[in-house]
């Protein structure tokens, strides 16, 4: 289902995990209240314009969930990846909607700002329940691992030369099941947090959703939000202030305005690595291809000056 698009049209906002945790932080509360804060100026200037939705990663954070549950499990029963999941889009959409709404009232536009735990559907037949690759959750040495994948069902596998790690499926996302009641809120005036982590993964079965183990990449999902809202624009916050062709290498450019035809070139010649910006690209050609009229990728000390043109990786049909 797709909203119909009028002058209403929302703008959809990934966080990254830099908007959260930057390179060499704890990511102690404090410090992600500061980083969420430092951004949530240009987003309230952004929301006083439009309708707005704000998703955001997870991954440090639902991490911490999963080794606090393995450090306390004689203690505490274990917990679940999906809960896990919806655990931090409670933390993180609180700590997010308590800035916006702190900055929104600082620019004289108070309005409400709602986090939403957010469901998203997935094929219960999908290939990476199959073979799961995600790694989650902390490193092990080899016999912890298979001990932990013996007492919990998990599937580990060495992740690089820094240890093992449980690793789990990554399905492809179908639908955001909280869009009526996203659309309502945005019609309502508020802001809303939804999507985050990519949302809570469930799976239909007999006729009855039941909640699946596994990650849904962040970008992939709410490039889908953005498509089911009837969105025009998608902005990717990100840890560079532009997208660069070559990067690190000899005649590397950065990329200020780009056709999606000319991005998808460059991804098919292997550009864009999936372990860094590959999902983000394929986020963003997967929001034009399904009728959106604009991504802005760029990182959020830079959000402010791409809004207006100056700078940021600008990508149109």
């Amino acid at each position: 289902m797709r909203a119909s698009r009028a002058d209403s049209a929302p703008v959809v906002v990934a966080l990254g995990g830099n908007a959260l945790i930057r390179p060499g932080e704890e990511g102690t509360a404090a410090q992600q209240q500061e980083r969420v804060a430092e951004v949530a100026l240009p987003l309230a200037a952004l929301a006083a314009k439009a309708p707005l939705v704000l998703s955001h990663g997870n991954g440090p954070q639902v991490g911490r969930h999963l080794l606090r549950s393995d450090l306390l499990l004689d203690r505490v029963p274990p917990t679940t990846l999906e809960l896990a999941v919806a655990a931090t889009q409670g933390e993180l959409g609180y700590t997010i909607a308590h800035a916006v709404d702190e900055a929104l009232r600082r620019m004289g536009c108070p309005r409400p700002v709602v986090a939403l735990v957010t469901r998203v559907r997935v094929d219960p037949q999908d290939p990476a329940f199959r073979d799961p690759t995600k790694f989650v959750g902390a490193f092990y040495d080899a016999v912890t691992a298979h001990a932990q994948a013996a007492a919990l069902g998990w599937r580990v596998r060495p992740d690089g030369d820094r240890g093992w790690r449980r690793v789990v499926p990554s399905p492809q996302p179908l639908e955001v099941l909280e869009v009526p009641a996203i659309a309502a809120l945005l019609a309502s005036g508020s802001v809303v947090v939804a999507c985050g982590g990519g949302g809570v993964p469930v799976v239909e079965v007999d006729g009855h959703r039941v909640g699946a183990e596994a990650v849904i990449d962040k970008d992939r999902a709410t490039a889908l939000l953005a498509t089911q809202l009837g969105a025009r624009r998608l902005v990717i916050l990100t840890g560079v202030d532009q997208v660069w062709a070559g990067f690190g290498r000899p005649g590397g450019r950065p990329l200020g305005q780009v056709r999606a035809a000319e991005l998808a070139e460059l991804r098919d010649r292997g550009e864009f690595p999936a372990g860094s910006m590959g999902p983000k690209i394929e986020a963003t050609l997967r929001f034009l291809e399904a009728g959106g009229e604009e991504v802005l990728i760029t990182s959020p000390e830079g959000l402010t000056a791409a809004l207006r043109g100056e700078g940021g990786t600008h990508v149109r049909p």
